[in-house]
């Protein structure tokens, strides 16, 4: 949960930036004069729409160890930590990918998450509230779980989507913004304030619409996370683990790091589109029937 929220707030940030210097360094008023040709507009939101979703997802687990102050173990200091360390290098040799850093960080609440720019190069954090809270056989299905999104790529495949998405807000957004200005307000040299306008307002529509499709996606990986913490710990251990969670109601990681966590809140109605994660309750009814999603 917690890498997911990080990471779309880093990618947002990072889209902003982008689209700033693109139009200081004059690519986008050049488009402009041009007559918004399509080719090259299309080239211009792909650049942007995929820079903003992979430089967010080369920066991400520098930045969920800033955000979360989490204290990577480099060494074992204590029969916690070396638990810890052996049973991620365990379920990861099991799921077949390089070693991740394992790291622990302050928090009451029991969550963890895993996040890294590939399967092989991944860091798995647990709060210390997780290892106060859960026996030991539900901890390791955390750790299993984790290690699942690692080993199914979620973290590439969310920043290849989130690129895709991005590029088409770009794309469209400023397509619509170009009709507008035409069609409506008749601007025959360049572009008009209704452009700018229109452009603006696009970019929010389709942003929130492109951010429904990303947390559908986020919601599937956890079914699919889920049934790899159960291979890898046992399902009832990942059941049970599941369970302590729905009963501790933990607190939502930040926003980068939602969608890449173990827990996730609930919503009713239209808020259940923006959720990271299925409700517990569905997860383990899925486990319980020996669904994966």
């Amino acid at each position: 949960m917690k890498r997911v929220v990080l990471f779309l707030a880093t990618n947002l940030a990072i889209l902003l930036v982008l689209s700033v210097s693109m139009r200081v360094l004059g690519v986008e008023p050049w488009l402009n004069e041009q007559g918004l040709n399509l080719g090259a507009l299309l080239v211009f939101a792909a650049v942007l729409g995929f820079g903003g979703s992979l430089i967010s997802l080369a920066v991400s687990k520098w930045m969920a160890k800033k955000t979360m102050g989490v204290r990577v173990i480099e060494a074992p200091s204590n029969a916690i930590e070396t638990w810890l360390v052996d049973t991620v290098r365990k379920y990861a040799r099991q799921a077949g990918i390089g070693i991740p850093e394992v790291g622990i960080y302050e928090a009451p609440d029991a969550n963890a998450f895993a996040t890294g720019m590939s399967r092989n190069k991944a860091l798995i954090a647990v709060s210390t509230g997780l290892v106060q809270q859960m026996t030991r056989e539900e901890a390791e299905a955390v750790l299993g779980h984790e290690i699942a999104h690692a080993a199914n790529g979620d973290m590439v495949t969310l920043a290849l989507i989130q690129g895709v998405v991005n590029t088409f807000v770009l794309f469209l957004s400023r397509v619509i913004g170009h009709t507008v200005d035409r069609v409506i307000f008749r601007t025959e040299n360049g572009h008009g304030p209704a452009f700018w306008v229109t452009v603006i307002v696009a970019d929010l529509v389709l942003g929130v619409l492109a951010a429904i499709i990303v947390m559908w996606f986020s919601r599937q990986r956890e079914f699919r996370a889920d049934q790899g913490g159960a291979n890898l710990a046992g399902r009832d251990n990942m059941i049970a683990a599941l369970e302590r969670l729905n009963s501790l109601h933990p607190q939502p990681l930040p926003d980068k790091l939602a969608a890449f966590g173990i827990a996730g809140g609930g919503a009713g109605g239209l808020k259940r589109l923006f959720m990271t994660h299925p409700p517990l309750e569905d997860r383990i009814a899925a486990l319980k029937a020996g669904r994966a999603r």
